[in-house]
């Protein structure tokens, strides 16, 4: 048996997970999919105080509290700015780190340092127009090519998120390099993407890396084969510590 930690991204929940956790649990694998303060059923806690460091703690504290260990940890689009940090200071805990199209800040980085002037200043007009200054509304699922069938339930689900997530910079001490499996999978199917960046990054790196030809939510627009990598990636880490061992 393996365990999982999914973290998700903006304006998302623990729900996104759903056809996912189903997957690997009815194969008998503990799943967690922890839904960050401020979203989803948690969006009665949304207040500007909540940023980056909020959803840090609250990955720590479920791994803590769960009392996680040997675990593949897997984060989606801003989630990879929170399991970046997490596995940064636990990286002990971590069998396995996998990147879902998602943001790979460097130490000293914020999300918004990632992002092109142009992206960066919307979704800080948006937050200025309709969300107080200080959230941002959910993108259209069309802008991320989500299936059709999808859309009007992504739509329904999604909350608006806290600007200050996509600008608290990561702090890095580098132990995150210590975890020896590392995996970046970039989704093909939508364009303009901010993710190549990354995953040509992951490549100079030298952590393994895939293609997925779908839109931004892999989640939803291919949960089986996504379930099948994340099972792949589990198992490699089983086998090389059998190796070890």
């Amino acid at each position: 048996m393996s365990t999982y930690v999914l973290v998700h991204g903006a304006w998302r929940g623990g729900w996104i997970w759903k056809r996912v956790r189903r997957e690997l649990q009815a194969r008998g694998h503990e799943v967690f999919t922890p839904t960050l303060t401020g979203l989803g059923e948690r969006s009665h806690l949304l207040t500007p105080q909540v940023n980056l460091e909020t959803h840090i703690t609250d990955v720590m504290n479920l791994i803590h509290w769960e009392d996680l260990t040997d675990f593949v940890l897997c984060g989606h689009s801003y989630g990879g700015c929170v399991v970046s940090c997490v596995a940064d200071r636990i990286p002990e805990k971590v069998s396995a780190l996998v990147y879902l199209d998602a943001f790979v800040p460097e130490n000293g980085q914020s999300l918004h340092d990632t992002l092109s002037p142009e992206a960066r200043s919307e979704q800080i007009e948006a937050a200025r127009k309709v969300g107080d200054g200080w959230k941002t509304p959910p993108i259209p699922p069309e802008v991320f090519n989500v299936n059709a069938g999808d859309r009007n339930w992504l739509e329904r689900q999604s909350t608006p998120h806290p600007l200050a997530c996509f600008q608290q910079p990561l702090r890095l001490t580098g132990a995150i390099n210590g975890i020896g499996d590392i995996t970046y999978i970039l989704a093909t199917g939508w364009s303009p993407s901010p993710f190549p960046q990354f995953f040509d990054a992951a490549k100079a790196k030298g952590w393994k890396t895939l293609t997925m030809p779908c839109g931004h939510d892999v989640m939803l627009d291919q949960s089986e084969e996504l379930t099948q990598e994340l099972l792949t990636i589990a198992e490699r880490t089983r086998a090389q510590d059998s190796r070890r061992n």
